[in-house]
C-alpha cells in the first residue's frame, strides 16, 4: 500500500534515535488481526464516496452470486485505490494489507478499520494466517499483490507464490482494476487532480476453480487479469489531462534520454520533460502523448519511454556491467511510532545484490539482499520530510528507507535492475 499523508508520515520516534538498533522494539506482526469494527464501516463510507463522486467513476460489475469471503485483488496507482474498493464492495466491510508505514502514529485505528501491517518484498507467512483467519470469519481480505504504486500507470511483476497462497485459500478471487488512477495522481506527482476514471470488479476464480485448478494456472489467470495502462486509457477514451504541471516529476522515472542517451540528467517542469545534458524537450499533451519539441518524438507513450530503459538495464544485466555504489540517507522503521534516523550509509547494488552499510549509536550495521531473495522491490519518489527518492529495504524485522544522497544514481533504475537480475537467475537456474 502507498503512503498516507505527510503530516503524519514525515514523524521521526526521536526515542528510538538513542536505542541501540538491537534493542529497537517490533511491531508484533503475529497480535491477532479483527474485522472491520462495524461503527466504523460508515465513517469508511463517508470519507471514500466524496471523492468516488468528485472522480465520477463508473463501475463495471462481473460478480453475479458472489458473496464474502473471498480474496480481492486490486490494482495498486494511488490512494485513491482504497476509496474506490470501499465504494465497489458497498456494503460490505473488507479487511485490507497495509504497509507498515501506513500505521506511523495510528496503529490503532488502522487495526480497528481491519487493516493488516506488512514489510514490503519479504515473505511473510504470518500474513497468510491472517489472511486464512479473516476469511474463516466470512470477510473480505483486499491484497494489492503489485506491493506499490505502479511507476508509469502500467501493471507490476506478481509474486510467484501468489497462485499457491490462493490454492491454499480455497475461496474465490475477485479483480478490482481501476483506470485512470495513474493519470489522476502519478507516484511522481502526487497531487490529486479529479480526474475521471473508471473500474472493472471482475470474478476471475470461482471456489470451485480454485480447489481444482493447480497454482501454476491460477497464477496464469491473475497474471492474464492485471494488464492495464492508464495512458493507452487516457487516449483512447480522450480523457483530458489540462493540469499546468502535468508533467512535473515525471523525468523521476523517465531518468535517461532517448536523444543523447544520457542517464540521471532529466528533469521536468510545468507540462514538459527535457535533459539538462542535450537541451532536448518533450510536451505532455492533455491526452497523455508525448511531442518532442523540436525534432524527432522517440516516444509517444510514455510506458514506451520506460520499457526502453528496461531494455538497456537489462543488457547491463545480461553482460555483468551493471553496478552502483553511492552514499545514501537512512532511516529505519522497527515499528509503528516512527522512522529512526539513522545517519550516513553506504548502498552497493550490483549483479550479486544489495548491500546497506551503516552504523548507529556506535553499532555498525549490515543489510545483505541476495538477487535469489527479491523479485522486486520497493521505491518512493519526494518521499517524507526528506523530499528525496527512496529504496525500501526490508527484513522481517526492520524496514530501511535509503536515500541515494548523488544525481548519479535512479530509484527507478534500481527497481528495473532488481527485476532483471531475478529473471536472469531464474533462467540460468533451469
Amino acid at each position: 500500500m502507498g503512503t498516507f499523508t505527510d503530516n503524519v508520515m514525515g514523524k521521526y520516534n526521536l526515542k528510538l534515535a538513542e536505542t541501540k538498533i538491537a534493542d529497537f522494539p517490533r511491531y508484533d506482526f503475529f497480535k491477532e488481526v479483527k474485522p472491520q469494527a462495524r461503527y466504523l464501516t460508515p465513517l469508511t463510507w463517508l470519507l471514500s464516496y466524496p471523492d468516488v463522486w468528485k472522480h465520477k467513476t463508473r463501475f463495471s460489475r462481473d460478480i453475479k452470486g458472489v458473496k464474502p469471503p473471498y480474496l480481492l485483488l486490486c490494482n495498486h496507482n494511488s490512494f485513491l485505490d482504497f476509496k474506490v474498493m470501499t465504494a465497489a464492495i458497498f456494503p460490505h466491510r473488507a479487511n485490507y494489507v497495509v504497509a507498515l508505514d501506513g500505521f506511523i502514529g495510528r496503529e490503532w485505528i488502522m487495526r480497528q478499520v481491519g487493516c493488516i501491517a506488512k514489510r514490503k518484498f519479504v515473505s511473510d507467512l504470518e500474513l497468510i494466517r491472517q489472511t486464512a483467519n479473516l476469511l474463516k470469519q466470512k470477510q473480505i481480505v483486499a491484497y494489492y499483490p503489485e506491493a506499490r504504486y505502479s511507476l508509469i500507470g502500467t501493471d507490476a511483476v506478481l509474486p510467484e507464490s501468489l497462485g499457491k497462497m490462493i490454492r491454499y485459500l480455497k475461496v474465490p478471487v475477485v479483480t478490482l482494476i481501476s483506470h485512470g488512477h495513474h493519470i489522476n495522481e502519478p507516484s511522481w506527482n502526487q497531487t490529486n487532480r479529479g480526474a475521471l476514471t473508471t473500474t472493472e470488479m471482475k470474478l476471475i476464480l470461482s471456489q470451485e476453480e480454485v480447489e481444482t485448478l493447480d497454482a501454476k494456472t491460477i497464477q496464469q489467470r491473475v497474471e492474464q487479469s492485471f494488464k492495464y495502462d492508464d495512458f493507452a486509457w487516457q487516449f483512447e477514451n480522450k480523457v483530458i489531462q489540462d493540469a499546468p504541471d502535468r508533467a512535473e516529476g515525471l523525468h523521476r522515472v523517465l531518468y535517461q534520454c532517448p536523444h543523447c542517451q544520457t542517464e540521471y540528467r532529466m528533469n521536468s517542469k510545468g507540462t514538459e520533460i527535457f535533459c539538462e545534458a542535450c537541451s532536448k524537450r518533450w510536451q505532455l499533451t492533455e491526452y497523455g502523448q508525448l511531442q518532442a519539441v523540436e525534432g524527432e518524438t522517440e516516444f509517444v507513450h510514455p510506458p514506451s519511454w520506460y520499457e526502453w530503459e528496461r531494455e538497456n538495464v537489462r543488457r547491463e544485466v545480461e553482460a555483468g556491467t551493471y553496478s552502483l555504489e553511492c552514499e545514501v540517507l537512512v532511516d529505519s522503521l522497527p515499528n509503528s511510532d516512527g522512522f529512526v534516523p539513522m545517519g550516513k550509509g553506504w548502498l552497493k547494488h550490483d549483479m550479486n545484490g544489495i548491500i546497506l552499510r551503516g552504523e548507529h549509536f556506535g553499532e555498525k550495521f549490515e543489510v545483505v539482499k541476495t538477487v535469489p531473495s527479491l523479485y522486486s522491490i520497493h521505491i518512493e519518489y519526494n518521499y517524507i520530510d526528506k523530499k528525496m527518492d527512496c529504496i525500501d529495504v526490508s527484513t522481517l524485522d526492520d524496514t530501511y528507507f535509503v536515500y541515494p544522497t548523488t544525481r548519479d544514481a535512479s530509484v527507478t533504475k534500481v527497481a528495473l535492475a532488481v527485476e532483471e537480475l531475478y529473471k536472469l537467475n531464474v533462467r540460468e537456474a533451469k
